[in-house]
């Protein structure tokens, strides 16, 4: 393994890199190594209206990554006898109106989104609302509204209980309540007395509890183009006490390296006993197969954490979380002893969950440039994009990337058309690539020549490239 002042300068580089293509206006990282923290530090700004840095020690929205917490939360019950894993959500909710009585919903079926519920976008609902871009009209503000609203689903279930993955925001929110009901104390309450403080996560807060008091909070940000121009635009944290146990932590990435050391020390964080470790480990164990095929092998999840099989040979176990305007990314390779948090202020990055497993590559020794198939694949499509033209110029199209596919795009005096390339392979091993249009598969090919000139063939037309895209 790589010591962290060899890598430093190197992912620290490509961190810079990663902010400016997604437009991130702050960022944090922290690494933690045989059980202590090895390096925090914070990039570019918490708030750019003030000019304020981000630092390690910034809070951020963490999103879904405070589904784990709720999770560990239910298993702390489960290990004082209070409640089963394996009793219906009806036994502690008898609102809850969904399920079979022969087969009903358990809290293991939510706890690994095993439920056959699939999203019903309450989530969705509740961020739009507060950044003002959309309201559905939908009732959403108590807990009579929600179980309504749950409840109305009866006819969304796609599978029985335990036999399909579907990610279920709505079940951590059961998963809240039951909590409440256990524990005769409320969701956040619970939270910060039995784990947070116990942690000493003493600044992690559940988002709108009086952040602003705090003097190192990141301004959240969502980015719009406004005539033409890609604007930062500040705005509230999205989340009311509704979706607190699905997504309502604020922490910063300094305090998160407690908890994940906690995660990596059996249950245990500076002598005292957070949870046992055959319950901790049942966290991590692959409960359900979550149909995705990553980069690092088969993605299966568990309780409150998702576990990639296969990265560079090693299990990482791990969770993401974004709330629109924040999002973070926690992942740790249980064997290895090193684990990584990023949080940053722009809940639409992808680079915040590319960080995480670059720096892992890194501290493994491996070079994720080459390595982690990902940024070979970004290479090439940023090579690919740009303007073509036929012979004499008589046509022109242009290949652009919109997510993670690359669309061709033409323009002339009858039409505007624009079709996706669909890659004969995913990573992009050739460059093949088919087109489907009216009915039919159209090929498509791109040649790089030895000067590194780029010709796109579609089916009887040549295009050579004259003009890249910035």
């Amino acid at each position: 393994m790589s010591s962290l002042g060899e890598v430093a300068e190197r992912f620290e580089g490509l961190i810079g890199d990663l902010m400016a293509r997604d437009h991130v206006p702050g960022l944090s990282l922290a690494i933690v190594k045989d059980g202590k923290i090895a390096y925090a530090r914070g990039f570019g700004a918490r708030s750019l209206k003030d000019s304020l840095p981000a630092t390690g020690q910034t809070l951020y929205g963490i999103g879904s990554c405070t589904k784990s917490f709720t999770a560990l939360a239910i298993m702390q019950l489960a290990e004082q006898g209070k409640l089963s894993v394996h009793d219906p959500v009806k036994k502690y909710l008898s609102e809850f109106k969904i399920g079979k009585e022969e087969n009903p919903i358990t809290i293991h079926h939510i706890l690994s989104h095993s439920s056959g519920i699939p999203d019903l976008g309450s989530a969705d609902i509740e961020i739009d609302r507060f950044l003002g871009i959309d309201e559905k009209w939908v009732p959403l503000t108590s807990f009579e509204d929600a179980i309504l609203f749950i409840n109305g689903a009866k006819d969304e279930v796609a599978a029985e209980p335990g036999k399909k993955f579907f990610y279920l925001n709505e079940g951590y929110t059961l998963l809240g309540w039951i909590i409440e009901k256990v524990s005769n104390m409320r969701y956040e309450d619970y939270i910060k007395e039995k784990i947070l403080k116990p942690m000493k996560m003493n600044r992690s807060a559940f988002l709108n509890e009086k952040l602003e008091k705090d003097a190192d909070v990141a301004t959240p940000y969502f980015v719009q183009r406004k005539e033409g121009t890609l604007m930062p635009i500040s705005s509230a944290y999205p989340i009311d006490r509704l979706a607190y146990a699905a997504g309502g932590l604020a922490s910063s990435v300094t305090e998160l390296t407690n908890y994940l050391i906690t995660c990596m020390s059996e249950g245990i964080f500076e002598g005292a006993r957070i949870l046992d470790s055959a319950l901790l480990a049942e966290m991590y164990k692959p409960h359900i197969d979550t149909g995705v095929s990553t980069f690092f092998g088969k993605r299966w999840y568990g309780y409150g954490w998702r576990t990639d099989e296969n990265f560079f040979g090693h299990k990482v176990v791990g969770h993401s979380g974004s709330v629109a305007v924040s999002s973070a990314d926690l992942r740790f390779v249980p064997d290895l002893n090193i684990g990584v948090a990023v949080a940053c202020n722009n809940g639409m990055a992808e680079s915040t969950y590319l960080i995480a497993p670059v720096v892992l590559a890194f501290l493994m020794g491996k070079d994720p440039m080459k390595e982690i198939s990902i940024f070979e694949i970004e290479r090439k499509m940023g090579m690919l994009v740009g303007e073509y033209e036929s012979y004499k110029g008589i046509l022109k199209v242009s290949v652009m990337r919109k997510g993670g596919i690359l669309f061709v795009e033409s323009k002339d005096k009858l039409a505007e058309q624009s079709f996706a390339l669909i890659p004969e392979n995913d990573r992009l091993e050739n460059l093949r690539f088919c087109i489907p249009a009216g009915g039919i598969r159209m090929p498509a090919e791109f040649v790089v020549d030895s000067s590194g000139k780029i010709d796109l063939y579609i089916e009887r037309n040549r295009f050579h490239k004259v003009k890249g895209l910035g």
